[in-house]
């Protein structure tokens, strides 16, 4: 699906519908088209906005997830957004859960989808060798319960980036970021209510993970999805939306 990308002020965003705000933050591999079966669903009741997250374009040695969390901020201000229900896969939902704890009075829920923060086993233990594109093919497909979820398109995209030396820097030191800021000891800081949906058959944060974030959030609910891997927003969109549907009218205003 084609959403209009609008670039303002330095921001890069999709910005759809209109009313309370559910703003959605990609993983580290991840493209505004990861969201696009949210954006369909929720367009015409909400205000949908997703961020390009400048995963490849900070300064080395600021890169990292509270550096994220920094330009979500200025994001958010700079947009004028409220009681925002904000949502985060993989990298995103870590993200997500920095903000949250420094901006409390800004988001009123919380979803997390394959969310990183408490562990992640990426790309299988190993990073992409360069170069090889079936050894990128292989772990791309690992992402997924499906492996034919992994496209031809999605491949190409992560074998190019992972192939530019500026990028696979970043992406490393992303990484390493994120398993340095365990969330472990904070969370429970968290008193929002979070919505966890999580793919049964997630090879990257499996899970265990989502079952260790049930428990350590003090108002969170547990959805699990069936013959379903690391994005469940991606690979059964339908499932996701039934039931994140439901939540966000329990949390409505």
């Amino acid at each position: 699906m084609d959403f209009v990308l609008k670039e303002e002020n330095g921001f890069s965003y999709i910005d759809e519908g209109e009313g309370e705000v559910l703003l959605l933050l990609h993983g580290l591999m991840g493209a505004l088209s990861n969201w696009d079966d949210v954006i369909e669903e929720f367009k015409s009741e909400y205000r949908v906005i997703i961020p390009i997250l400048p995963i490849y374009d900070l300064p080395l040695i600021t890169t990292g997830v509270k550096s994220l969390s920094k330009f979500v901020h200025k994001f958010v201000t700079y947009k004028g957004l409220k009681n925002v229900t904000l949502l985060g896969n993989s990298l995103g939902g870590h993200v997500a859960l920095i903000y949250v704890l420094s901006h409390p009075e800004v988001v009123k829920a919380l979803v997390l989808t394959g969310s990183s923060g408490l562990y992640e086993n990426a790309f299988g233990g190993s990073f992409p060798r360069r170069g090889s594109y079936d050894f990128v093919k292989e772990k791309v497909e690992y992402t997924f319960y499906d492996p034919a979820t992994a496209t031809k398109e999605l491949v190409d995209e992560v074998f190019a980036t992972i192939n530019d030396r500026h990028s696979v820097i970043r992406i490393l030191a992303m990484a390493k970021s994120a398993i340095r800021h365990n969330m472990k000891k904070d969370i429970h800081k968290i008193t929002i209510p979070v919505c966890l949906i999580w793919g049964r058959d997630d090879k990257i944060t499996p899970p265990e993970v989502a079952v260790e974030f049930n428990e350590e959030l003090p108002d969170a609910e547990l959805h699990w999805i069936d013959k379903c891997g690391h994005a469940p927003m991606m690979e059964q969109p339908e499932a996701f939306n039934k039931i994140l549907r439901p939540f966000l009218e329990k949390i409505k205003a």
